[in-house]
């Protein structure tokens, strides 16, 4: 990340007159289709029976948090709910079946007042089927979102899960009386899919247990077309300096635009389970995008929460990676520092200072496959950058991180940002953005985990502009790939510029991704891109 870009984003801000807004969680405006499923006609089209149990507290045996801040200390007597009717496959046949053709009263069957008032909990289960079409909609490929109004309050559960998506409207879980849940079952329908949802119901206040009743208030199912995930990126290009690239980059191979609308998009990180996590380090937020188009927050505050944070054009995460345990491993701006999320939700602080003075702001990592962390410490992220009253250390470092220790291991460069090793991990490629020595330069790595002998891959001082390098990732065969001047530039193994890809906004940064790792997702700038390679990417695979 550039002082220079840093510099201009925070100008743009403070003359926005307006605030500015995280993109927000996709599908939006009206749906195509609306299908009751309080009424006969909408749970028959669907297949939908809806079943009712009245549900309670019961005291059972537990523990106590231990060291380990689970459940594994001195024993104790807490409280459960019964049944567990969240799980997939519950088997709900004897509970009473909600008849919604019945109007015995005023009310419509699904309105009907359930539970025993005061503090009194319930479960609603029903299955929904996706047909093949909804009216004049093709159900293929649609969206399907449920969203339920319960009084008073209610989880959500789908197929045994409790899909939660930090800053989605509504949510599943409590969000206030009668508030709408909204829970999208699907981004990629398919007729004939089913649906297994749990409801469970709570009376509320619960502080305050009041005189009233549990019942739904309404039960939807809104269905959007099929969406458009990217469209082509109209500024895009590919400049081919080399036939060699074809083997790279395929003629055909067109660049897309996945979402817009961010302050300044960084460090781009492909999880196995099938998304990508990338920071907003200007907006403070990691977020996180789904092959399907789904955007939502995933991590707030994700590098700095102080009094101060209004004096920092990036106080949030820059390059995220994963360990080759799949543990997320952050560079956090403000904080200083890198930490590693465990499997528990506990940080870990694996780097925060070097010599007993602090870091000045870690901007990139990669993982080696034994476990060793590299990062780049550029002061970048600090408010005044090489001039920060705040900055401790003389010198802009590499540093690795084994068995707890921090080591410097390069100070050649001025400003260190991206880094990737070779594919067979002898050589490790560290970028500089420094307007006046745009260059890569390639490490020997020791087994140690030292580096020397550093040779100059790729200088282009020479080239105007006020971009140097940022991002850089190399794949399987040995090419690398730099964010720099002009595009994202492609290196053979022996520094020949096979040729750019170019972006309609300049690349910051990008992540090898999809299950076969030829997926090139991009961060640049305010939006998010990918461009389909004919090459795998190299790197530690968790």
């Amino acid at each position: 990340m550039s002082p220079s870009i840093v510099v201009l984003a925070t100008t743009l801000l403070a003359h926005a007159g307006a605030p500015v807004r995280a993109p927000a969680t996709p599908p939006l405006g009206r749906p195509d289709a609306i299908v009751d499923l309080a009424t006969p006609a909408g749970a028959a089209l669907v297949g939908a029976t809806w079943r009712y149990h009245d549900a309670e507290l019961v005291t059972i045996d537990g523990r106590a948090p231990g060291p380990d801040l689970k459940p594994s200390g001195a024993r104790l007597r807490t409280r459960d709910v019964a049944p567990h009717a969240e799980v997939a496959g519950f088997d709900d046949a004897r509970w009473p079946a909600i008849d919604l053709a019945a109007s015995p009263g005023a009310l419509p069957p699904l309105e009907g007042r359930r539970g025993t008032g005061r503090v009194s909990f319930a479960w609603y289960r029903v299955k929904v089927t996706v047909p093949p079409r909804f009216a004049e909609l093709d159900a293929t490929g649609a969206t399907i979102a449920l969203e339920t109004v319960l009084d008073d309050y209610a989880e959500v559960w789908v197929d045994g899960q409790l899909p939660i998506a930090l800053g989605q409207p509504g949510g599943n879980v409590v969000a206030g009386f009668g508030a709408p849940n909204r829970v999208i079952l699907t981004r990629d329908a398919r007729p004939g899919q089913t649906f297994e949802v749990a409801i469970f119901a709570m009376n509320g206040p619960v502080s305050a247990s009041p005189k009233n009743f549990i019942w739904v208030k309404s039960a939807t199912l809104d269905v959007y077309r099929r969406p458009a995930v990217g469209v082509p990126d109209e500024g895009a290009s590919i400049e081919r300096r080399s036939p060699a690239l074809d083997a790279l980059v395929p003629r055909g191979a067109r660049v897309e635009k996945l979402a817009d609308g961010f302050l300044f998009t960084e460090g781009p990180v492909w999880h196995p389970d099938g998304y990508l996590l990338f920071s907003d380090p200007n907006a403070n937020v990691i977020y996180r995008w789904t092959p399907d188009g789904s955007l939502s927050v995933f991590r707030t505050k994700s590098g700095y929460r102080a009094l101060d944070v209004g004096a920092y054009g990036q106080p949030g995460s820059n390059g995220l990676a994963l360990d080759p345990q799949g543990r997320l491993t952050i560079d956090e701006h403000g904080n200083r520092r890198v930490t590693r999320v465990e499997k528990n939700g506990v940080l870990t602080v694996l780097a925060d200072r070097y010599d007993e003075r602090r870091l000045n702001s870690p901007n990139d990592l990669v993982y080696r496959s034994d476990g060793a962390l590299y990062f780049t410490d550029p002061p970048f992220g600090l408010p005044q950058f090489f001039d920060d009253p705040r900055k401790e250390l003389p010198y802009s470092g590499v540093y690795c991180v084994t068995n707890g220790q921090v080591k410097l291991v390069a100070k050649e460069l001025s400003g260190p940002n991206g880094l990737a090793f070779s594919p067979d991990e002898r050589y490790l490629y560290v970028d500089n953005w420094d307007l006046a020595r745009k260059v890569i330069l390639r490490y020997e790595v020791s087994p140690d985990g030292s580096l020397h002998d550093p040779f100059v891959f790729a200088d282009l001082t020479a080239v105007r502009g006020e971009q140097a390098f940022d991002g850089l990732k190399v794949d399987e065969r040995g090419d690398v790939y730099a964010a720099g001047p002009g595009g994202l530039l492609v290196f053979s193994p022996r520094g020949e510029h096979l040729g750019t890809i170019r972006l309609s906004e300049q690349p910051a940064n990008f992540a090898w991704g999809d299950a076969d790792r030829r997926t090139l997702y991009v961060t640049a700038r305010t939006g998010l891109y990918r461009v389909r390679l004919s090459v795998a990417g190299a790197g530690v695979r968790p």
